[in-house]
């Protein structure tokens, strides 16, 4: 693409979106003021290269897997890539969540808008789990621009939990969670920005880690919302999930969500008891509307489980959590995102770091397939430009400055207690809506299960999904949330928790 000089007709135009009144003369001599500009400062840089990070593993672009091959409908695209022979994840197998930069392998992020795109540049997280010796097996599908809890707003296929296929994995990193469910990886990353990571965990029996906002570099991953952004490991084990954060933390310099990341030596919080350890049942995560009682019970039990265990467990509330958490949330990821995603085609402006050039141009144009975004991403947008045009940003705003009094009652809790224990989700699972569904039918799993974990992204506090039970043949997910950068101490409580209870039978 080579940049292009305008038309005096286009500069009447943008005159006309920035509510300028020109005179012919005066358009005529700005016209030829943009075109000394362009010719003189952008054309240049058609001449240089976009400096990326440099891709250094070799792989294939891999083939879309048929639904013989693929029977949870998991798969965007497979492709096995080797990483370095040598390193702690030498021997496992990687799943990567399709709104994630693997160069070379198509990227959809769960949009038609998208399809057909190929990113040049590997994120830093699918680098570091390259170098580190693992094998990525391919992209795992992903809900509509990540945008849903359930597992059926992508443009291709619904991804189906294995456990029961009736039932939504969960979403957005639905493909993850299946894949990992059904042993056919021993790894994944997902991104978080309502629940993402920690939601599908609950509801397919995984350890999904959120980890502290920042900790884990987003660079060359499709963002929603900057400040909501967050990617993580999902494993089926606490040990696996604490060996792979290890390899996936740290600054990389090129993402502006990091400041001064604090990491650890996670694996080595694993094997300690949590004797001594101070747990808040916080109140606020209990008793929903849409709350089922067995999995308020199944969590109210896990936490007599740390009491057994050694540790200190009391009740405690932060009522912030109930009266700002969602409210909080909902005006981030509606504006933000579509900020974000629509007017900045997936990037943004206004910051430093590794922008990707080719998904800005693959999302340009983005109007011409709108009536295929999902329901619940059109309803976003709609109250998105609703709320903008009417109300210019307002209660965006408020809800980021109110965010700081929602991150100060966690921290004024978890000055009290070292850990914050509630249900990951409400629910167990939600059914997968039938093929006549109404729109409101089609929303409501994407919803219902994140009361708990979307204020705790607007915090950007760590937090954990671990199975502690079973109901009705579907898992039940203990949220474990701590102080930030203190990922160390959710392992120790996980780790501990894991190897005294087999959740199966419980």
């Amino acid at each position: 693409m080579t940049a292009k000089p305008p038309t005096r007709d286009q500069i009447a135009r943008a005159a006309d979106v920035l509510g300028l009144s020109l005179e012919p003369a005066d358009l005529d001599e700005f016209t030829e003021m943009v075109r000394g500009t362009v010719e003189t400062y952008y054309r240049p840089l058609d001449r240089l290269p976009d400096n990326l990070p440099p891709v250094k593993y070799p792989r294939t672009p891999g083939h879309f897997p048929s639904d013989e091959e693929d029977p949870l409908r998991a798969w965007y695209v497979k492709s096995t890539i080797e990483g370095s022979k040598r390193g702690r994840l030498r021997g496992k197998t990687v799943a990567i969540k399709d709104n994630i930069c693997v160069a070379g392998l198509p990227m959809m992020n769960g949009a038609s808008v998208l399809e057909g795109y190929v990113p040049e540049v590997d994120a830093t997280v699918v680098t570091r789990t390259l170098d580190a010796g693992g094998t990525i097996l391919g992209k795992a599908h992903c809900e509509y621009f990540c945008y849903s809890g359930s597992s059926h707003t992508n443009a291709q296929k619904t991804t189906l939990n294995p456990l029961n296929p009736e039932y939504t994995p969960g979403g957005s990193s639905s493909g993850c969670a299946a894949l990992l469910a059904a042993g056919e990886v021993d790894l994944a990353i997902g991104s978080d920005q309502g629940g993402s990571i920690r939601e599908p965990a609950s509801f397919c029996g995984l350890v999904g880690m959120k980890p502290t906002w920042g900790l884990v570099p987003y660079t060359g991953a499709g963002s929603i919302e900057m400040t909501l952004d967050h990617l993580g490991p999902m494993s089926r084990t606490v040990e696996d999930n604490a060996l792979y954060l290890e390899v996936l933390a740290g600054e990389d310099g090129l993402d502006p969500r990091q400041y001064a990341p604090r990491t650890a030596r996670y694996t080595r919080a694993l094997g300690q008891s949590a004797e001594g350890l101070r747990i808040g049942v916080m109140t606020e995560g209990f008793g929903f509307e849409d709350s089922e009682a067995d999995v308020d019970e199944a969590v109210r039990a896990a936490a007599e489980t740390f009491a057994r265990l050694g540790a200190s467990v009391t009740e405690i509330s932060v009522p912030a959590h109930r009266e700002l958490g969602m409210s909080v949330w909902v005006p981030i990821a509606c504006e933000g995102a579509y900020e974000q995603i629509l007017k900045g085609l997936g990037n943004g402006h206004n910051w430093k770091g590794a922008y990707v050039p080719s998904l800005l141009e693959k999302l340009n144009g983005w109007q011409a397939k709108s009536n295929m975004f999902s329901e619940i991403f059109k309803l976003g947008m709609l109250c998105a430009e609703h709320m903008r045009t009417v109300h210019h940003g307002r209660y965006y705003a408020k809800a980021q400055n109110l965010s700081r009094l929602l991150r100060a009652a966690y921290d004024a809790a978890l000055e009290e207690v070292d850990i914050l224990l509630t249900p990951t989700s409400p629910i167990k699972g939600s059914k997968l809506p039938p093929e006549n569904r109404t729109r409101q039918e089609d929303m409501v799993p994407g919803f219902t299960p994140i009361p708990n974990t979307a204020p705790i992204d607007c915090t950007g506090h760590p937090s954990i999904s671990i199975p502690c039970a079973m109901r009705d043949g579907l898992p039940v997910g203990l949220m474990l949330t701590g102080r930030h950068f203190d990922e160390s101490t959710l392992y120790r409580a996980a780790h501990a928790f894991e190897q005294a209870v087999d959740w199966k039978s419980v």
